[in-house]
C-alpha cells in the first residue's frame, strides 16, 4: 500500500490538483471549437487540420507512461511544474504561430506537457491522500473539475474565439498555468532530495516511448487515412517491435524503468482494462450526441455546445457520488452499479436515436448514462491505484492513463465502423439515424460486458478502496 504524508493545507492542495485536471480537460476541448477559424487563420488544408487534434493527441498518449515513471524517479511536484511550465510555454508559441508547421508543434509539446502533468497529478492525490475515504473523496473532486473542464472548455471556446479570435484559445491556458503553479509551489509539499541512481535505463524508456508514440499515432491516422494505409500498417508494426524490445530489456536490466512486478497487482491489471473500456464506451458519447443533433436534427454548434451542459452537469454530480459509494461500498461494487446503470442508459438513449426522436426523448437516457459515467470515472481510477506502492504511483497513473487514451481511439474506430456498417455509404438521414443507433447499442452492451472486469477485481471492503491481499501487493523490496 502507498504511504502518505500529514498535509498542512489539504484543501488548498487539493485546489491545486483539481485545477490541473481543469487545465487538461479544458485544453482538450477548447481547440475543437475554433478549428474552422484555425483552418482558415493559418492556411491548413482540411488533411493537415486534423494534425491539430493530432498532433497534440500523440505526444499526450506516447509519452504517458514515461510521464508517470519520471514523476516517481524525479518528484511527482517537480513533473507537476514542469507540465505546467511547457502548457504555458506551449501556449504562447501556439497562439503566435503563424503557420501550420509551427502550430502542429506547438500542439505535440502541449501534449507532451500533459503527459507529464497527468500523471503527476494523479499520483499526487494518491501519494498526499490516505486510501480510503480521504482519497475517494479527493478522487471525487478531482474528476468533478475534470469533467467541469470539459463543458467549460466547448463554451469557452466559443466566447474566446468569437470576441478575440482563435489565438485566445492557446493564450488562456497562460494565466491558468501560472496560478496553479504558484499555489503548488505554496502548497504541495516539496519532493525528497533525488540521490544517485544506479544508471537510468534509457534502453526501455527509448523502446517503451517509441512503442507507445507509434501504436498511438496508427490510432490516430487509421480513421483518416485507412486501416490498411501503409503508414498506419507500418506504424503498427514498428509499435510491436518496439513493446517487444521494452519488455525484454525490463526483464533482464538490473534497475528498469518500469518493473514488470507491477502488473501482478491485480487492481492495477483490471482497474487499467476498466479506464480502456471506459474510454471506448463512455467515452464515444458525445461523438454520438453530436452527429445525432447537428446531423440528424440541424442544430448548429453553438445550440449544440448548450445541450451539452446537461450531461456535463450530471458527470460531475456523478463523480461526487462515486467518491461516497466508494467509501460506503467499495470501489468494486461501485463499477459494478456504475456499468449496470451505464449500459441501461445508454440502451435508453440508442432508443430515441431515431430521426423522428426529440431531445427530450433522448434526455431520459441521457441523465442516466451521464450519472454513470461519473460514478464509475471516480471509482475506476481508485481501484487502479490501491494496493501499489508509493514508489510506483506514477507509473500506476500513467498505465491507468494511457489506458484511457488507448481506449477512446479504439472505441471510436470500432464504433463508427459498427455505424458505417448499418448506415452504408451516402445514407439518407433515417439510415444514418440506424447506424447511430446500432453503433450505441453496441456500446451498451459492451459497457455491460465490462461488468466482468469489475468483478475480477479483489473484493472491497466498506471505507476502503479495494482490498488488496498481500499475495497481490506489489513488494517494495527492489525498485
Amino acid at each position: 500500500m502507498s504511504s502518505t504524508r500529514t498535509l498542512r493545507h489539504p484543501a488548498l492542495v487539493l485546489v491545486s490538483l483539481a485545477l490541473a485536471q481543469l487545465i487538461i480537460a479544458l485544453d482538450y476541448s477548447i481547440v475543437f471549437v475554433a478549428l474552422p477559424e484555425i483552418g482558415s487563420g493559418i492556411g491548413f488544408t482540411g488533411q493537415e487540420l486534423q494534425w491539430v487534434i493530432g498532433a497534440y493527441a500523440v505526444t499526450f498518449g506516447g509519452f504517458l507512461l514515461l510521464g508517470g515513471r519520471l514523476s516517481d524517479l524525479l518528484g511527482r511536484r517537480r513533473l507537476f511544474l514542469a507540465g505546467l511550465g511547457l502548457y504555458a510555454i506551449a501556449s504562447v508559441a501556439g497562439g503566435l504561430a503563424g503557420s501550420p508547421g509551427l502550430l502542429v508543434v506547438a500542439r505535440a509539446v502541449q501534449g507532451l506537457g500533459g503527459a507529464v502533468l497527468g500523471p503527476s497529478t494523479l499520483s499526487l492525490i494518491t501519494t498526499l491522500f490516505a486510501e480510503g475515504a480521504e482519497r475517494n473523496r479527493a478522487l471525487g473532486v478531482w474528476g468533478a473539475t475534470g469533467s467541469s473542464g470539459m463543458v467549460v472548455g466547448s463554451l469557452l471556446g466559443g466566447v474566446l474565439t468569437q470576441t478575440f479570435g482563435w489565438e485566445a484559445v492557446f493564450f488562456v491556458n497562460v494565466p491558468l498555468a501560472t496560478v496553479v503553479a504558484l499555489l503548488a509551489l505554496r502548497v504541495v509539499p516539496a519532493d525528497a532530495a533525488v540521490g544517485r541512481r544506479s544508471g537510468l535505463d534509457l534502453p526501455g524508456g527509448v523502446t517503451v516511448t517509441a512503442g507507445a508514440l507509434l501504436l498511438v499515432f496508427g490510432l490516430v491516422n487509421g480513421p483518416k487515412a485507412g486501416w490498411t494505409d501503409p503508414v498506419t500498417l507500418a506504424g503498427f508494426a514498428a509499435s510491436v517491435v518496439f513493446i517487444a524490445a521494452f519488455i525484454v530489456i525490463e526483464a533482464r536490466t538490473a534497475h528498469p524503468l518500469v518493473p514488470l512486478r507491477v502488473f501482478r497487482n491485480r487492481s492495477l491489471r483490471y482497474g487499467t482494462l476498466i479506464t480502456f473500456m471506459f474510454m471506448a464506451t463512455f467515452g464515444a458519447s458525445a461523438y454520438f450526441i453530436t452527429l445525432a443533433l447537428q446531423k440528424v436534427r440541424g442544430w448548429d454548434a453553438m445550440s449544440t455546445g448548450l445541450a451539452f451542459i446537461l450531461p456535463c452537469a450530471l458527470i460531475l454530480v456523478g463523480t461526487l457520488i462515486g467518491g461516497k459509494l466508494s467509501t460506503a461500498i467499495g470501489v468494486r461494487s461501485t463499477l459494478i452499479i456504475g456499468f449496470v446503470v451505464g449500459a441501461a442508459g445508454t440502451a435508453l438513449f440508442a432508443a430515441f436515436l431515431g430521426s423522428e426522436s426529440t431531445f427530450p426523448q433522448m434526455t431520459p437516457g441521457i441523465v442516466v448514462f451521464s450519472l454513470a459515467q461519473g460514478i464509475v470515472w471516480t471509482a475506476m481510477f481508485a481501484a487502479a491505484t490501491s494496493g501499489v506502492e508509493n514508489e510506483l504511483q506514477g507509473l500506476a497513473s500513467g498505465l491507468a492513463t494511457s489506458g484511457q487514451q488507448v481506449g477512446a481511439a479504439v472505441g471510436l474506430a470500432v464504433l463508427v465502423a459498427v455505424a458505417g456498417s448499418v448506415s452504408g455509404p451516402a445514407p439518407s438521414l433515417v439510415r444514418f439515424s440506424e447506424g447511430l443507433q446500432a453503433a450505441t447499442y453496441v456500446s451498451a452492451v459492451l459497457i455491460l460486458l465490462t461488468v466482468g472486469f469489475a468483478l475480477a477485481l479483489p473484493k472491497a471492503r466498506a471505507g476502503a478502496s479495494v482490498d488488496a491481499p498481500k499475495a497481490e501487493a506489489v513488494p517494495s523490496s527492489s525498485s
